[in-house]
């Protein structure tokens, strides 16, 4: 797992959100399930339980994958982070709306999308192969 960048994403990103998914059930109690204004996590993210299990979902999908391999990693954190890089957007849109079953606010539409950059940037650009080299390597 040392040398795939993948890998450690997953494995580091998925442990962080495990354990936000976590922590948010600590300021979530008395919060409707899907309400549209949540507990404060850290003092600053919106969260209702629905929140925290989708942040305990996504940690594991990208734990499981960084330790399953690279190719499992790379995909996970691909898909990932375009849904976050879709949710990052179209939370600016669902606040303050009854759609906003998340609880978003500005703080979470940030982090997000820095999530979506970093996830995606290592899903589309770490361990790219060379078909050409792997075919002459192969031959």
């Amino acid at each position: 797992m040392g040398s795939s960048v993948n890998r450690i994403v997953g494995v580091v990103f998925g442990a962080v959100y495990l354990v936000v998914g976590l922590l948010g059930f600590a300021v979530t109690g008395g919060v409707g399930f899907i309400a549209t204004e949540g507990g404060l996590l850290l003092g600053l993210f919106a969260v209702n339980p629905l929140h925290n299990i989708a942040h305990l979902l996504i940690g594991a999908a990208l734990l499981v994958a960084g330790i399953v391999g690279t190719r499992a990693a790379k995909a996970t954190n691909t898909v990932v982070g375009a849904a976050y890089l879709l949710l990052g957007i179209v939370g600016f849109f669902l606040a303050g709306t009854a759609a906003n079953i998340l609880a978003l606010n500005t703080a979470d539409h940030f982090l997000h999308l820095a999530s979506a950059l970093v996830l995606l940037g290592v899903g589309l650009g770490a361990e790219r192969v060379n078909h050409a080299t792997s075919r002459t390597a192969t031959a």
